[in-house]
């Protein structure tokens, strides 16, 4: 290939990629539910006509993004091609074939050019409600837990499934919202199609396949000079966890092979009778995502710079098997990346972050009057994050969702969505893990229902127990606590009762620290005093 090909193919690249960044943009501005318009729940990405994914909107989280890599070729195994048409959309919410659990919806649309088959679009968001139980850890099956959609088309030539959509306003208990989601996803996709569009009549391309093997075969071949560049053999490392109502063992055993970089998840706790239980497709987006963030941070995301990442695992609650409990599948996904650097610690001794609060501390309130008085009812999810740990050299980031990504929800829009007053929303001192580099802060977040009000919420808190781990001499960060402001302690998971006139407490963990806290820097121990972030001096 002449340099003036690479360099207008690498061009094309770039493009491709502000195409899928506008598509995930068009979720952002159009979706109905709090979660994507505010905290970015969501994905968005291309694909070649053989479901490869070709580039991912930068926006989104991994767990959507790297399950979306796979599900799009579960689609393509449901619907045969000679039935796909122009102005068609798919949709599931299959945990096993989709993203994991029963509130993420994901949608696939091919891209018709002249005729023929260009690419899919595919995107992911949370809807704010699937009917069941709600979004919560209490149920004993994923029938439980809500509708289940089979991957089938929303729209046909253009025409939406009325049937679908009557199904899903009956079951649902906020029918607009989840609706209008439904039509944000398919727009999300439609808006893609038109700037892929646009992009090959400018540039004259009439397919994808020269621009995609430029694509997988720089992705792959830099992907595989990292891998050459890692130690040869096999690390293992342990956490234990909350769980529901016991402590859960997670085990991961890596492996560093030429060209592949395998975790086997072989040892961890069996599957749990609770909705904590994480689907295998989800568990490998997490773990790829950690091993990726060491060794390939700067390589875009795409079939081919993933493919040197390999998961393995037997049954057990990172690998559950239909029709277990799976809402809070993102509890111990979350987790997955912790488990899996602790690993490449051992590795890489001296370059990998200390442990931090990981699993976000989501909380789904479903609000009401009180019993003979007038008032809202609303489902209101709000996403709150602990501290990440401490880097090597540099502190952890304090009350910030790693690895998920997403952003803290505003409190004003949170209380725009239900009766509920968010009293406090402050960082948490002394949580952070003491180190040479101390660990992120958690937050403490102080919730009331609105007067004439109660709600319901669902707890779906991990580090309460088992706080995260600092590394190399680092202390561990501060654990998670959930009370109310009379000071009964409330379950980590689990739905439970707010009445009213209480305000329910949430201390979110904070990150464990990295080297010996005597080796801290003294201005950087000053800094910490005057920020509020400790209240001493490290002993």
């Amino acid at each position: 290939m002449s340099g003036l090909a690479e360099i207008r193919n690498q061009v094309m690249w770039n493009r491709l990629i502000s195409v899928v960044e506008e598509q995930a943009l068009t979720l952002l501005r159009t979706a109905f539910s709090t979660s994507v318009r505010e905290a970015g729940d969501l994905s968005a990405g291309v694909f070649n006509p053989v479901g490869q994914m070709l580039a991912q909107a930068v926006t989104g989280t991994p767990g959507h993004v790297n399950t979306m890599a796979e599900a799009v070729s579960n689609f393509l195994a449901e619907i045969p091609r000679d039935q796909m048409f122009e102005g068609d959309c798919y949709v599931t919410n299959d945990p096993w074939k989709g993203t994991g659990h029963l509130h993420d919806i994901t949608m696939v649309a091919p891209s018709f050019r002249d005729g023929e088959l260009v690419a899919f679009f595919a995107c992911t968001a949370h809807v704010v409600d699937v009917g069941g139980r709600g979004f919560g850890a209490d149920g004993k099956s994923v029938f439980e837990e809500g509708i289940q959609i089979p991957i089938m088309k929303f729209a046909e030539r253009g025409q939406v499934n009325r049937d679908l959509i009557n199904i899903l306003r009956a079951n649902v208990r906020e029918p607009n919202q989840v609706i209008g989601d439904f039509y944000s996803l398919s727009a999300c996709n439609e808006v893609g199609h038109r700037r892929l569009i646009a992009m090959m009549d400018e540039a004259g391309l009439s397919d994808l396949d020269t621009l995609g093997d430029f694509i997988f075969s720089r992705s792959r071949r830099a992907t595989l000079e990292r891998v050459a560049e890692l130690p040869r053999g096999v690390w293992d490392n342990r956490m234990t966890v909350d769980g529901y109502d016991d402590a859960i063992e997670l085990a991961v055993r890596l492996t560093i092979r030429e060209g592949e970089v395998n975790a086997d998840f072989t040892g961890t706790g069996a599957t749990s009778k609770w909705g904590i239980n994480c689907p295998l497709i989800y568990t490998k987006a997490y773990a790829c995502y950690a091993i990726k963030c060491v060794v390939a941070p700067g390589i875009p995301n795409n079939a081919a710079s993933l493919e040197p990442f390999t998961v393995t695992s037997p049954v057990n609650v990172l690998n559950a098997q239909r029709p277990a409990p799976v809402s809070l599948r993102h509890v111990m996904g979350h987790l997955v990346p912790d488990l899996v650097l602790g690993a490449m610690a051992r590795a890489l001794p001296g370059r990998i972050m200390a442990e931090g609060a990981a699993a976000l501390w989501n909380i789904h309130i479903s609000a009401r009057p009180v019993a003979g008085q007038e008032g809202r009812r609303s489902e209101v999810l709000m996403f709150n994050s602990g501290g990440t740990g401490a880097r090597p050299t540099l502190d952890g980031l304090a009350a910030t969702a790693f690895p998920s990504g997403v952003h803290t929800m505003p409190i004003e829009a949170t209380e725009h969505t239900g009766p509920i007053v968010i009293w406090r929303k402050e960082l948490r001192p002394d949580s952070g893990g003491a180190g040479r580099t101390r660990g992120g802060l958690g937050q403490i977040i102080e919730i009331a229902p609105a007067e004439g009000h109660e709600f319901e919420f669902s707890a779906m808190f991990d580090r309460v127990n088992h706080p995260a781990r600092g590394r190399d001499g680092g202390q561990d960060g501060a654990a998670g606590s959930v009370t109310l402001d009379d000071g009964t302690v409330m379950k980590p998971k689990g739905w439970q009762h707010v009445p009213a006139g209480r305000r329910l407490i949430l201390k979110a963990p904070g990150g464990g620290g990295f080297g010996a806290p005597e080796q801290r820097d003294k201005d950087a121990v000053q800094r910490d005093l005057i920020a509020g972030y400790v209240s001493d001096k490290p002993k």
